[in-house]
């Protein structure tokens, strides 16, 4: 989902907090996680509450049996904050929480050198379906089915900053539940919080998709830092 109209605020503190790599002795967020997916590599996307709109994108590699961290960056989340992802109802602007796939990678711009995982290049006739009643419901379609109306859609060419790059994260993606939600994305940033999505700056976006691969089993565990929705938690 493309960026809604809430300036994401960040504070320096938070982000120090929360993007920190771990201190001496310290064990790494993943390790301390219920599920990871069963990859050797993860995005873990944290806020410091439910109703946060910014926090921290930070990106692990499993090495030995130990979990590593590789890249971090500010983020974005919904401008509604984040809600329980199997509680989330479409058009509330929350952020799912919980631990997905990252089925393909797509943009409007070629895809970074190194890049392996899926890429889908956006097309004028490439849509992310969103309407409830469509048989394509939070499927990326091209054209636009006849049973899928354009105002229940998106465009995704129209936002040209936020869909440079992207991952598509697979919330409500296998089994799709109508009015649960559709269209949530890894992106880059626009001018504000989300409507739904998380977001990077561009460069990190970049450094994302050629940093995952497909044989690793890259999953995105997004969560607050405590709490009934903890990325631990997941």
């Amino acid at each position: 989902m493309r960026s809604g109209v809430v300036i994401a605020l960040v504070s320096a503190s938070s982000l120090g907090l929360l993007g920190a790599a771990p201190g001496p002795g310290s064990v790494p967020l993943p390790a301390r996680m219920a599920d990871t997916g069963g990859g050797s590599q993860l995005i873990t996307a944290q806020a410091p509450g439910l109703d946060s709109t910014s926090g921290t994108v930070t990106w692990w590699d499993l090495r030995d049996g130990q979990w590593v961290q590789a890249g971090s960056a500010p983020a974005r989340f919904g401008s509604g904050g984040l809600v329980e992802g199997t509680a989330r109802k479409q058009g509330t602007n929350t952020t799912p929480t919980g631990l997905y796939d990252l089925p393909f990678g797509f943009g409007i711009k070629a895809a970074p050198d190194g890049t392996s995982v899926k890429y889908r290049p956006v097309k004028d006739s490439s849509w992310w379906c969103q309407d409830n009643d469509s048989a394509s419901y939070n499927r990326w379609v091209e054209p636009l089915p006849a049973d899928c109306r354009s105002s229940e859609s998106e465009h995704l060419i129209s936002y040209a900053a936020q869909y440079a790059y992207g991952l598509v994260i697979g919330f409500n993606y296998e089994r799709p539940v109508r009015g649960r939600g559709a269209g949530i994305f890894l992106h880059v940033n626009g001018l504000a919080a989300t409507a739904g999505c998380v977001s990077v700056p561009e460069d990190a976006m970049r450094r994302i998709l050629v940093w995952a691969k497909p044989e690793k089993s890259p999953h995105v565990a997004m969560g607050t830092v405590d709490g009934a929705t903890a990325v631990t938690r997941y």
